[in-house]
């Protein structure tokens, strides 16, 4: 009885020790510098389709409010896939989705608001509903799969 036990000893040793010489895997950024840096890209890149807007009073605030959604669905969606990266689950998959269609639909919504007549109300014609309410109920359904999903 006796061996058995010095042989466990033996054995958290050895794996203490081998443990020793990794250290523990940080991130590579925090996450105030990359909300930082989404907040920057995404400013950049829509600067151009606000800029004509910006004398309108009521207008430029339903575009920064839609710039916002936007900014923080993208920062979420690429937090929760590096999340993924480290924890390879099935809920962590739909959540991450989940928040990349959320991205998706603050664009439309944006692109809407801005007055871009190419999408200014994509239709479905055979059941006469919205794009962007379509890629909502997506969304909501990838949130709830997410969020209900049993892990094995």
């Amino acid at each position: 009885m006796s061996l058995l036990v010095v042989q466990d000893n033996l054995i958290l040793i050895w794996m203490q020790q081998k443990g020793r010489g990794h250290a523990p895997i940080q991130e590579s950024i925090s996450k105030p510098i990359l909300l930082a840096l989404v907040t920057a890209l995404v400013i950049g890149v829509l600067a151009p389709l606000v800029i004509p807007h910006a004398t309108h009073p009521s207008m430029i605030f339903h575009i920064l409010l839609h710039i916002a959604g936007l900014t923080i669905a993208i920062f979420l969606s690429i937090v929760s896939f590096l999340a993924y990266s480290r924890n390879t689950t099935t809920r962590m998959l739909l959540m991450a989705i989940g928040f990349t269609t959320l991205a998706l639909v603050e664009f439309f919504y944006l692109l809407q608001a801005d007055g871009i007549a190419a999408v200014e109300q994509i239709i479905i014609p055979a059941v006469n509903i919205e794009l962007s309410h379509v890629i909502l109920l997506l969304m909501v359904s990838l949130f709830g799969l997410g969020i209900l999903k049993v892990g094995k």
